[in-house]
């Protein structure tokens, strides 16, 4: 991405903070945290010190009126012990961790530069399922990266069939100009990676379609922000990130109500509106 994109830099933690305030008094309930890798933010915090992501998290909670925080995008090799911590002791910072790997193959990540094995993943999201058991883990992979053999792919699917993703998305490997990669040796013919990504998106989408499944009769508060597909409904996000549709009257959206999930789809939930439940924050 620093190839294309340019170097990273992290805003002020005092200019978040009025930022956030200021959309919350106009309203706004839920702050997504962007960032090409945001889990390496590095602003400077209120005390003149280096706040990294944890730590800003922790002060975003105290902002009244704000329910819920997520972030994305993150890197494997920029998850610290004080952002696994707020994973664990916040419960405004929602249960769902974007985490790209891209490959389970240790010598494709190598030539990634991706910083990390397959090894250092697993051990990742070990650590973060004990801080927090119901986290919700999505990733994303490539295939066909150059050179790519189909041994290593099959260590890419075992990584996948290890960790148990709620959702993914994934990509064939395309050459961009001006990218290492692009001028690698053992480019595969586009035959190869759509065969592997065919493979690779039937698992991930059997792992999305049973995750969902786990959640059908539980309840879940849901910022209800937009009119759904068919008339009558409204949607939002659960707190681990699935779309979710509802039938509910017009003059909620924009509110927190409770949900119950009675049908779930590939990539969504049906649910109903639980009578009377006036709005709520996740708890």
């Amino acid at each position: 991405v620093p190839y294309t994109r340019g170097a990273e830099y992290s805003r002020p933690v005092k200019d978040i903070l009025v930022e956030a305030e200021a959309l919350v008094q106009q309203g706004v309930r839920e702050l997504t945290l962007l960032g090409q890798n945001v889990n390496a933010y590095h602003g400077v915090g209120l005390d003149g010190a280096i706040w990294g992501l944890g730590r800003l998290i922790r002060a975003l909670v105290l902002t009244p009126g704000l329910s819920a925080i997520r972030y994305t995008t993150s890197h494997p090799g920029d998850v610290d012990d004080e952002l696994i911590a707020a994973h664990a002791d916040l419960p405004q910072l929602m249960p769902f961790l974007h985490l790209p790997v891209q490959s389970g193959s240790d010598r494709i990540l190598a030539a990634m530069n991706r910083r990390h094995s397959a090894a250092d993943y697993l051990r990742l999201v070990e650590r973060l399922r004990q801080a927090r058991p119901d986290l919700a883990l999505s990733s994303d992979f490539i295939v066909g990266f150059p050179g790519e053999s189909e041994a290593e792919f099959e260590e890419t699917l075992r990584l996948i069939e290890t960790v148990r993703f709620a959702q993914c998305y994934s990509f064939k490997y395309s050459p961009r100009p001006g990218t290492p990669a692009a001028a690698m040796e053992g480019q595969l013919p586009e035959v190869i990676k759509e065969e592997r990504l065919a493979r690779l998106q039937a698992l991930i989408g059997a792992q999305a379609l049973a995750f969902n499944q786990t959640c059908v009769g539980r309840s879940f508060p849901v910022l209800l922000d937009r009119p759904g597909r068919r008339a009558g409904q409204l949607q939002g996000r659960t707190p681990y990130m699935q779309a979710i549709f509802a039938q509910a009257p017009a003059v909620l959206q924009g509110s927190i109500q409770s949900l119950r999930v009675t049908a779930a789809h590939g990539n969504s939930l049906a649910a109903v509106l639980e009578p009377e439940t006036g709005s709520c924050a996740h708890g």
